[in-house]
């Protein structure tokens, strides 16, 4: 096995641990947040390929009923936390380092710093938006619903219209904003940046507006595809990526502008980008995982609300037994 660990039927133990769903209940919000706080750890974004490797191996053992001796139940959820954050929930695969839930801490504090630091010209913000647009389709492609292949050609044409909307709604209202208070052009990237993600994720994930998403029953068995599924999980992840990047984006401007008040500040200027990515930071290691945590990643919609035909379908098979149809919303 990979990793090295050393698994047979004589060391097998039983451990009454059900690893097909998360830890703690998803239908609650703070069941939610426990989960994305415990697999969006930074800690696990620098984890290395044969801890990674490890984990995989040790939850793929235990479902087949094998265990290394000294397995306990904390070893067994932090392996699959570990495994989750790292590993697609639809295929299994191991997820770019980069568009990791896991990274939005570190990757996301910098390209915002970047952003409330340099706003003042139109090229400052241009040049921003688009290290902040590269990162953000990076981000959304690893967590799409990977059950719906996404060709090269509507990847860029996604990351081209979502950057130019960012850069145009941005470099627009820095010149508009010219004659406004200074808080008034520290706040423009936070409306930028919402703007794009109404653009960049559903560009992202067209494919699955197209053809929909596959939905399953209760118990996991595949129904059919959805239209609608596939518009309510994304309109979902578009408002949290908002959310998570406006307590940042709107309360920190009011604290520089109250910091730049204070002389021996505004003349450490050396200090003022440390200062906003470092602030950005505290707020992201908080915000991440509420904002994942504001809908279940395993979404639901009922079948009375379903396109006609996919309703009618699985009315014939089912009847009344199957009420409600479940999906991957993506992150």
């Amino acid at each position: 096995m990979n990793g090295g660990t050393d698994v047979n039927n004589n060391d097998a133990i039983a451990l009454n641990v059900d690893l097909s769903k998360p830890r703690w209940d998803q239908s609650t919000f703070m069941g939610r947040f426990k989960h994305f706080f415990a697999i969006t750890d930074i800690r696990k974004a620098f984890a290395s390929d044969k801890q990674l490797d490890e984990a995989k191996d040790l939850i793929t053992a235990y479902k087949k009923g094998l265990c290394p001796p000294g397995t306990t139940e904390d070893k067994l959820w932090q392996a699959k936390q570990l495994y989750d954050s790292a590993f697609h929930p639809d295929n299994g695969d191991k997820m770019n380092m980069f568009g990791r839930m896991s990274f939005q801490v570190p990757g996301g504090m910098a390209v915002t710093g970047l952003m409330l630091q340099f706003f003042r010209t139109p090229m400052e913000v241009a040049l921003t938006q688009w290290f902040n647009q590269s990162f953000n389709t990076v981000v959304n492609l690893t967590n799409r619903n990977a059950a719906s292949p996404t060709t090269i050609k509507q990847m860029l044409f996604a990351y081209a219209t979502a950057t130019s909307t960012a850069v145009g709604v941005a470099v627009g209202l820095n010149m508009a904003a010219r004659k406004s208070p200074p808080i008034v052009a520290r706040c423009i990237p936070f409306v930028a940046v919402a703007s794009a993600n109404c653009v960049n994720i559903p560009l992202s994930r067209q494919v699955e507006i197209m053809n929909g998403i596959s939905v399953t029953s209760d118990s996991g068995e595949y129904l059919g595809k959805s239209v609608k599924c596939a518009k309510k999980g994304i309109s979902q992840v578009v408002t949290s990526r908002i959310a998570m990047a406006a307590p940042g984006m709107v309360i920190i401007p009011f604290v520089m502008e109250r910091m730049l008040k204070q002389k021996w500040f505004r003349k450490a200027t050396y200090l003022h980008l440390p200062f906003q990515t470092a602030a950005i930071g505290a707020v992201l290691l908080l915000m991440v995982p509420v904002a994942c945590s504001i809908f279940p990643q395993r979404a639901s919609m009922a079948v009375a609300d379903l396109e006609p035909e996919l309703r009618d379908e699985i009315v014939s098979k089912h009847g009344d037994s199957v009420q409600h149809v479940f999906f991957n919303k993506g992150l």
